[in-house]
């Protein structure tokens, strides 16, 4: 069953265009082939639509726990030909839903990082990367000395002790 308080009328000409929880939203019928899929309207200008029509799913034909399990091989780093093998499908057809998947991805992205309107942007992560870069890259070209606690050699206890 689909969340109506998410939802929203996608036209564009109707003043309640993109405005979500205002109860112009209802289910008009089903459909698909085993009539699974709720097909939505808005009660402002009539307008019908799928309930996925703003989601990563619109258009695919394929359940959505396949969809599902797609995204999910890939997030674990699972080939796309390895992944069509194990769930029956052709490498196309998992390459596109992984492509458009990953364009919703980037254009909801987007769309919060435009939405908070941050005047500065800091980069520790990459800061830390192109350090840690560095340090190993200087760890092979000099020869460190193997005497130090941690360099694999057993240390030897203080003679104080």
């Amino acid at each position: 069953m689909t969340d109506l308080e998410q939802c929203f009328c996608p036209n564009n000409q109707c003043k309640d265009y993109g405005l979500r929880g205002q109860g112009n939203i209802g289910v008009r019928g089903k459909y698909g082939k085993d009539k699974s899929r709720d097909l939505l309207h808005c009660r402002t200008c009539g307008q019908r639509f799928a309930a996925t029509r703003a989601s990563a799913l619109f258009g695919i034909h394929l359940p959505a726990e396949t969809i599902r399990q797609i995204i999910h091989h890939a997030a674990e780093g699972v080939g796309v030909r390895a992944t069509a093998r194990l769930l029956g499908l052709d490498k196309d057809t998992v390459n596109r839903v992984i492509l458009r998947a990953g364009e919703h991805c980037a254009r909801v992205l987007s769309s919060l990082l435009k939405s908070l309107e941050l005047t500065e942007t800091q980069l520790d992560e990459l800061w830390a990367f192109v350090k840690k870069r560095d340090v190993l890259a200087a760890g092979r070209t000099s020869r460190a000395s193997t005497d130090k606690p941690g360099s694999g050699r057993p240390s030897t206890p203080h003679p104080d002790f």
